[in-house]
């Protein structure tokens, strides 16, 4: 009963920026974290950012410092702004919402960085 919608996915350079959207709708009531995993050929599926319903944010060891998660609470949209994009940022990127014991994902956004 939750609709998670991703976009902003694409094809840049490395170096460059993209910043994925994740639009939630349904039944939601209060989540208690948001946030993207991805998934790249050859990996093990991988928890990129979160941010929980207090707004403490944690990432991943190897995006620290180039991604920043944030939400909009009142339009239910979380944001993964992709900064110093690198080729082995290559992946798909789902987003996630976690309310109680249930746990969401959006259909996935191809991210591709050309070397």
């Amino acid at each position: 009963q939750v609709q998670l919608v991703e976009s902003g996915g694409g094809l840049v350079q490395a170096g460059g920026s993209l910043r994925l959207s994740c639009g939630a709708s349904g039944s939601i009531f209060r989540y208690n974290a948001m946030g993207w995993y991805r998934q790249a050929p050859g990996k093990q599926r991988e928890l990129v950012a979160r941010i929980n319903s207090g707004g403490s944010t944690a990432y991943a060891d190897s995006v620290k410092g180039r991604f920043t998660i944030s939400r909009e609470n009142a339009r239910n949209t979380v944001y993964l702004q992709m900064n110093s994009l690198k080729p082995e940022d290559t992946a798909v990127y789902y987003c996630y919402l976690n309310q109680m014991e249930r746990l969401d994902w959006g259909q996935g956004t191809q991210v591709t960085v050309s070397s």
